[in-house]
């Protein structure tokens, strides 16, 4: 298994990229948020990889964390769900959006991917949401800033804190907390996942 590829960029598409390792070029499928990010021919780069082996067929794909290595393989674990079409959502869709929407059960959202209808989109919700970890899609100025550890009091106000720091509006998280019924043992990762619930229908 190749578990991830290091080199100089040689050629570079908006679905491949060919990077240079011990003389050999290596062409590596890439979602369209990688082009994005790739440093340009003759500089080099990192990508984690999955080796899919076919009869007919090796590919690579390619991705610059193990994070959205990991999401690329739970798509495709997905009955209906092949490597390219998992490249296809994660091309339309941010892998942190992805997971905010699977977790929220927001299927219109991963609907609007290519190829991908509001059964294939349930069937990834149903698939999924019990694999997404709550603390993945939180941004690290969150966790730094402490609001994953509950407070005796302070466990809805660091709820909104942290779904504006999700990009929602100040109102939208607050409305969207004020729904949920929080109890004393609910953790603040409880009361976003529950709010998000609640913002993929506002």
């Amino acid at each position: 298994m190749i578990s991830f590829v290091k080199g100089p960029v040689a050629e570079m598409t908006e679905d491949s990229v060919v990077i240079e390792c011990g003389n050999v070029g290596y062409e590596i499928f890439i979602p369209l948020s990688v082009f994005e990010k790739l440093p340009g021919v003759g500089r080099e780069v990192k990508l984690y990889t999955y080796f899919q082996v076919r009869e007919d067929a090796m590919c690579l794909y390619g991705f610059l964390n193990r994070q959205d290595l990991k999401m690329f393989k739970q798509l495709i674990s997905v009955n209906g769900i092949g490597p390219k079409g998992a490249l296809g959502i994660l091309s339309s869709m941010d892998p942190d959006d992805l997971k905010r929407a699977v977790i929220s059960g927001d299927a219109k959202t991963i609907s609007k991917a290519p190829g991908v209808g509001a059964k294939t989109a349930q069937r990834i919700i149903l698939d999924l949401k019990d694999k997404i970890d709550m603390a993945d899609v939180i941004p690290a100025s969150v966790k730094e800033a402490g609001n994953l550890i509950p407070k005796e009091d302070g466990v809805t106000g660091e709820a909104i804190d942290a779904l504006t720091a999700l990009g929602y509006s100040p109102a939208e998280a607050g409305r969207a907390v004020r729904q949920v019924e929080v109890t004393d043992t609910m953790s603040v990762e409880d009361v976003l996942k529950a709010s998000l619930k609640h913002l993929a229908f506002i």
